[in-house]
């Protein structure tokens, strides 16, 4: 409908088949003034072009571009109709569906992201660029947001609720011996369907340390003052672009003495070694490792912990472990929400680009000769936060030719791993950018320190580092 002014918003009372007081949007055609619903204006438009439609309906004058796609455009009574029809939209009453093969959802993923290059690549053009044309701008500006939105749709299309892979563990808490109950809680947290999968095998494993190390048999539970009923709570949210699973139970907690000691006998750990609480902690995702006193169809046999990192590892996920005995421990597994699209910040080492997974990064800062030290046998250091950190050149780490070799002259990225954290030397900071994982190849994919590659928003090929291989491959 084309009015002839907006005039503005009002607030009326309702009619007699609705009591309830509405927000009406004022408008004019011709002389006369209207009011809408303002639940029923989806959008209001500056004036579109209108293509004439042979043989329509009197009050229909032909169709705008709306956002993308044609949409009917009304005239008003004093342009020739007398009066407008009201049409009610129809909802199914249940939504159909389309069973897809992942595979082809997977190649879409990589033709959209294709798609959402090619405006960046128009936009960054040098004889573009010297083009003045503020129209031209508006239907790049205008391409870029219609790519923009079929990329997100087309990653809503992977989505899967992570509620079933809840369902799944139910049947864990039936330990004979035990009184447990199972607290859900986000069950309709959205999340790539084939992370939703992957995730499967390393929630079990999650579920059946809980029971067989964290809960208590319910007379020991009752002799500490505690519910004989023991509680496993597992809940999922959205946090900062990734998704948070927590598996959390009220038990013994972890034993961190107990844990030590394990360590030390298995030589993981040295003796008299300073480790912190999580440090310990994280030593039971180690290869083999078990404190249990025997072995079950549950666990004892040393495997389970080591799976799930690996699992959690592969999906460029990470674990974090909050416990306190005798209240419980809390396991904090984050995700990414996709495989397929990764946030990277984009480095420069002499020409070449590279992609730091933004969920690696902790800080960045250019730093001063004051917090650089170099520690016999244990090469470069820096001092971050009152931690001294080794310093990793990435020039040095793929032979490459750096802009300079000094530290003070480039960027310090720090990053975190399984390993631990350290320091990662580049020569300039680009940019953060969503990019699409690509895959190297079969030449390639023996190669440490690399996850895959992306085309970058200016046509380059960036390199994924994986940051893991990296700290494995440090001197």
């Amino acid at each position: 409908m084309l009015p002839t002014a907006l005039i503005g918003s009002s607030q009326v009372a309702g009619s007699p088949r609705e009591d309830r007081a509405g927000k009406y949007l004022i408008f004019r055609l011709g002389s006369e003034e209207f009011g809408a619903r303002v639940l029923k204006v989806r959008e209001i438009m500056g004036i579109q072009e209108v293509t004439p439609v042979p043989h329509t309906p009197v009050f229909v004058k032909g169709v705008i571009n709306l956002r993308g796609r044609a949409a009917s455009s009304a005239i008003s009574p004093m342009e020739g109709g007398n009066s407008l029809p009201v049409r009610e939209e129809r909802r199914a009453s249940d939504a159909a569906s389309v069973r897809i093969e992942t595979a082809k959802l997977d190649h879409l993923m990589n033709m959209v992201g294709e798609m959402v290059i090619a405006p960046t690549l128009i936009s960054h053009n040098s004889h573009l660029a010297a083009i003045k044309d503020s129209r031209l701008v508006g239907d790049l500006t205008q391409l870029t947001r219609i790519t923009a939105d079929v990329q997100r749709i087309t990653t809503s299309m992977r989505m899967a609720p992570i509620g079933l892979q809840f369902q799944k563990t139910a049947r864990l808490v039936r330990k004979e011996g035990k009184q447990i109950v199972l607290v859900t809680s986000g069950e309709d947290t959205e999340l790539d369907k084939t992370i939703a999968e992957q995730f499967s095998d390393p929630l079990l494993h999650m579920v059946r340390n809980s029971i067989d190390h964290g809960i208590e048999t319910p007379e020991q539970r009752g002799a500490t003052g505690k519910d004989p009923t023991a509680r496993i709570r597992l809940a999922a949210y959205h946090r900062s672009g990734q998704i948070v699973i927590e598996i959390a139970d009220d038990g013994r907690g972890l034993d961190r003495e107990k844990i030590l000691t394990k360590a030390v006998e298995r030589g993981l750990v040295k003796t008299g070694s300073q480790l912190s609480d999580n440090e310990i902690f994280l030593l039971i995702f180690e290869a083999g490792f078990s404190t249990a006193e025997k072995i079950t169809d549950i666990s004892g046999r040393g495997v389970g912990m080591d799976v799930v990192r690996k699992h959690v590892q592969k999906m460029r996920g990470r674990i974090d472990i909050e416990s306190e005995a005798g209240r419980g421990t809390t396991f904090f597994i984050k995700l990414p929400l996709t495989l397929a699209i990764i946030e990277g910040l984009v480095v420069a080492v002499g020409e070449n680009r590279y992609i730091l997974p933004i969920f690696s990064v902790t800080e960045m800062f250019r730093p001063e000769p004051s917090v650089l030290s170099t520690v016999q046998g244990k090469g470069e250091k820096a001092i971050v936060r009152g931690r001294l950190l080794p310093v990793v050149r990435l020039y040095a780490r793929f032979g490459l030719e750096p802009r300079s070799r000094a530290l003070v002259e480039g960027m310090l990225v720090v990053v975190e791993c399984e390993e631990r954290p350290f320091c990662l030397f580049v020569d300039d900071l680009v940019g953060k950018q969503e990019v699409v994982i690509k895959s190297l190849g079969e030449t390639f994919k023996d190669v440490r320190g690399l996850a895959g590659c992306a085309i970058l928003g200016d046509g380059r090929v960036g390199l994924i580092l994986d940051i893991d291989g990296i700290a494995q491959g440090r001197s």
